[in-house]
């Protein structure tokens, strides 16, 4: 709960801060459950105007802007190499391409792997975003400000020697990895399908849910009853992201066909 309040407290003085100067103020990356109190917050106070951005379409950890009421909405920021909302507004986000200096010899990257390497830096997690891990290579989003810090520092992670360059969205070129998975459910809850996606039961998911550890399209979800559309993402702390695709017909005992892709990278 503290926390929970700074974060409040710390949100309104951004946006505070932004009336005032008239300009744009942004926050670091705000992980599922600080873009939720965020949300939160902006419906208690109608006077604050924000918006989210992680670098790309679909990214999970993102930065918010808040903004005055009369604005340029191209910030400060004249570094091409920032990435650009589709609202126009020019975020603080550096894209750094990592890979190994000899493919040949590297190991399969995993996203903990990279974390681990920039916590040995002592970069704080705040400061990073997305990390989009695709075999040996990976793409990592960070506050402009430690861009260059990380394209030096970063050299290895775990035995692979790595290379780090910026690069922008039209360099920027990933597909997550997926597995698909298909079986019957009782219903489209949203029980029914983190089950199926996650291989688990009911009941041992919904102390998760309960638990403020579910998030259906960056939205927190607390009951096992919240009914699931086509294409909604549920990001569940600890276990992963899976995306409900969709159902296809009736077994004879009136259980539904339903299909999902769990995120696997």
């Amino acid at each position: 709960m503290e926390k929970e309040e700074l974060l409040t407290k710390r949100i309104q003085e951004l946006a505070s801060l932004a009336e005032r100067r008239g300009c744009i103020t942004f926050t670091d990356f705000l992980n599922l459950n600080e873009q939720n109190i965020l949300q939160k917050t902006i419906q208690k106070f109608s006077w604050i105007r924000g918006e989210t951005f992680g670098g790309y379409e679909g990214a999970e950890r993102c930065i918010t802007a808040f903004l005055p009421e009369q604005s340029l909405w191209n910030s400060s920021e004249n570094d091409e190499a920032c990435m650009v909302s589709p609202s126009g507004i020019v975020y603080p986000i550096h894209c750094i391409h990592i890979r190994p200096r000899a493919m040949k010899f590297a190991e399969e990257l995993s996203h903990r792997d990279v974390l681990g390497a920039l916590m040995n830096l002592g970069i704080e997690r705040a400061k990073t975003g997305d990390i989009a891990v695709s075999e040996k290579e990976a793409y990592l989003f960070c506050v402009s400000s430690l861009s260059e810090l990380i394209c030096h520092e970063l050299t290895q992670i775990r035995r692979t020697q790595v290379s780090c360059e910026l690069c922008n969205m039209e360099q920027f070129s990933y597909t997550p990895a997926t597995q698909a998975i298909r079986g019957s459910i009782a219903s489209v809850r949203l029980d029914s399908i983190m089950a199926l996606g996650f291989g688990a039961s009911r009941s041992s998911l919904l102390s998760l849910i309960e638990g403020g550890c579910v998030f259906v399209n960056g939205k927190l979800i607390t009951t096992n009853a919240y009914s699931l559309k086509e294409g909604d993402i549920v990001s569940v702390r600890g276990m992963g992201r899976i995306r409900y695709i969709g159902t296809s017909g009736q077994t004879r005992k009136g259980r539904i066909y339903a299909e999902v892709q769990k995120y696997i990278s």
